[in-house]
């Protein structure tokens, strides 16, 4: 995979988000020519701005809802693989602005695959929703790609609804084209550098580094963690057949982790303070906003049709996020680190 994006010209919308940096890295350390589209990072710190990556790659700051800019941009990049990452990724916030929510991930959706029709350098793309675009039952078994599209809360909608735009533009312009495209759908992300509001782990951490007590919500929660790394591994695969298969694999996949990684939101906490080394929590008893209690992906299809699966176990995922937390506070050299982690991961 290193030899084959060296040189190829990549679009990343969403690059300063948390795993818009991640992927944005791995793709400058195989020597991809990166142009990077999304707002300004919206934490302080935030990953895209500790590992100075404004330095590898070109840099575009604008807002995805921006059609003409947007469609600018690319029609002067000439893209030949492209992973839309840029969106409103939290569950909570979407509560307080659904039409942010959906305007971002609804119609930046439409916005990019309308820009693609108009460039006839595209090759791939993979758009990159969630898993939370299914019809949530909280049955005990892995969904399936080809199961229903739903959504309780606006951001979940937002992402079943991104997911069947993108199967309408590619059964309606893209079909028979040189330019594949496909959806893909991850578990629950952790890794090094989330700092967004209301994420379990940056919440965890934040408290421990401040010395405070952890608070929690929803404690018996379960949900299927991976490490950054194994969905962006699966992304970076897809993009890559795409490119080189076509139509043969533009449809949507499942990049989840194994069902050994299930573990209740409490049972995180508890794992995190230990590797941590101090700490402690309470639980929030007061009234939340609806949470699925549990969802899981199955990836039976991308394990037999692009030989993809998980690869680190949930224990030594979560000793990787928070050493890289320990890390950063402690003052040391976080790139290094970081460059170090993902060429571990290879």
């Amino acid at each position: 995979m290193n030899s084959f994006y060296n040189g190829k010209k990549v679009l990343v919308t969403g690059h300063t988000g948390f795993k818009g940096s991640w992927l944005t890295l791995w793709l400058t350390m195989m020597g991809a020519k990166v142009l990077g589209y999304a707002l300004e990072p919206n934490t302080d710190p935030s990953l895209f701005n500790v590992l100075n990556l404004h330095k590898d790659i070109d840099h575009v700051i604008s807002d995805i809802r921006d059609f003409e800019k947007l469609r600018e941009v690319i029609t002067e990049f000439k893209p030949e693989i492209i992973f839309h990452l840029a969106a409103q990724p939290l569950l909570r916030l979407s509560y307080r602005e659904p039409r942010l929510t959906y305007e971002t991930n609804v119609m930046g959706t439409v916005n990019l695959l309308e820009a693609i029709r108009q460039t006839k350098s595209v090759r791939a793309v993979v758009n990159v929703t969630s898993d939370k675009c299914y019809e949530n039952k909280e049955w005990v078994w892995g969904y399936r790609e080809i199961d229903p599209m739903g959504g309780y809360d606006p951001y979940s909608s937002s992402k079943g609804c991104s997911e069947l735009i993108t199967a309408a533009y590619r059964n309606s312009y893209f079909k028979n084209t040189e330019t594949a495209i496909a959806s893909a759908r991850a578990g629950n992300v952790i890794g090094g550098g989330d700092w967004a509001e209301d994420r379990l782990i940056p919440d965890i951490v934040r408290s421990l580094s401040q010395g405070k007590q952890i608070i929690i919500r929803n404690p018996k929660a379960t949900r299927p963690w991976q490490h950054v790394l194994e969905p962006l591994s699966g992304y970076l695969l897809l993009g890559k057949l795409l490119y080189e298969k076509g139509q043969e694999f533009a449809e949507a996949w499942n990049f989840g982790p194994s069902d050994s990684s299930m573990m209740t939101v409490e049972e995180i906490v508890k794992k995190s303070i230990e590797i941590w080394g101090s700490g402690s929590y309470i639980v929030d008893s007061s009234e939340q906003p609806h949470e699925a209690n549990l969802l899981k992906l199955d990836t039976s299809k991308a394990k037999l049709r692009l030989n993809w699966s998980s690869v680190i176990s949930i224990a030594e995922t979560l000793e990787m996020s928070i050493v890289w937390y320990q890390t950063y506070y402690s003052k040391m050299s976080i790139i290094p680190f970081t460059l170090k982690q993902v060429s571990y991961f290879e």
